[in-house]
């Protein structure tokens, strides 16, 4: 009895420690050394915060860039974050990248089926990537520019100004976060309706 009565207490210490300090250390650290106070960081459009700079938003209109496809739920759910876990030789999967390719091309006709960067119908690990690589976001330049009725110039230049470079110049590939393109075509129209 008493071995089960010190094991009870043990578990109650041990509880405290790993769920509670544990976390609070994590806290404290991240308020010092994590970026944004560790706290996710948002993007804001005309003062207002619209998303998580870090999650993956659905985009479907031809004015604004596409982001990955998503498998996780309803459409970059983060509450169901990952992947579909279909081998590239299920059918299933064969059948949804084929129908995302098909949807790409009908949107992007200047395109051939080999110019489609493989991210661009097929989703990541987690489903809820918020960035593309910058070839990625160049192929739908001409699509929002026709769609905006703006020069192409001035889109791609949108593409160059928010290409983030790998860490250290050594670390991961180039990349774009999605939202943050959509944010900049949308104060150019903000800034177009104030003049």
């Amino acid at each position: 009895m008493k071995n089960l009565i010190k094991s009870i207490k043990l578990t109650f210490v041990f509880c405290a420690l790993l769920a509670v300090c544990y976390v609070f250390v994590l806290w404290i650290f991240a308020q010092f050394a994590g970026p944004n106070k560790g706290n996710a960081p948002t993007a804001t459009l005309q003062g207002k915060i619209i998303g998580a700079a870090n999650v993956g938003q659905m985009f479907k209109k031809d004015i604004y860039f596409w982001g990955r496809p998503s498998c996780a739920g309803n459409g970059y759910d983060g509450t169901s974050s990952g992947g579909s876990n279909k081998a590239v030789s299920n059918k299933e999967y064969l059948t949804e990248v084929e129908h995302r390719i098909t949807d790409f091309l009908k949107h992007h006709p200047y395109l051939k089926r080999k110019d489609i960067p493989a991210e661009m119908v097929t989703a990541s690990g987690s489903g809820l990537d918020p960035d593309i690589s910058p070839q990625s976001a160049y192929i739908q330049v001409r699509r929002i520019a026709i769609a905006r009725k703006c020069n192409e110039k001035a889109v791609r230049s949108i593409v160059d100004h928010h290409i983030q470079k790998p860490l250290f110049g050594l670390f991961g590939p180039e990349k774009v976060n999605v939202l943050e393109l959509n944010i900049a075509l949308d104060n150019i129209k903000t800034e177009k309706q104030n003049v």
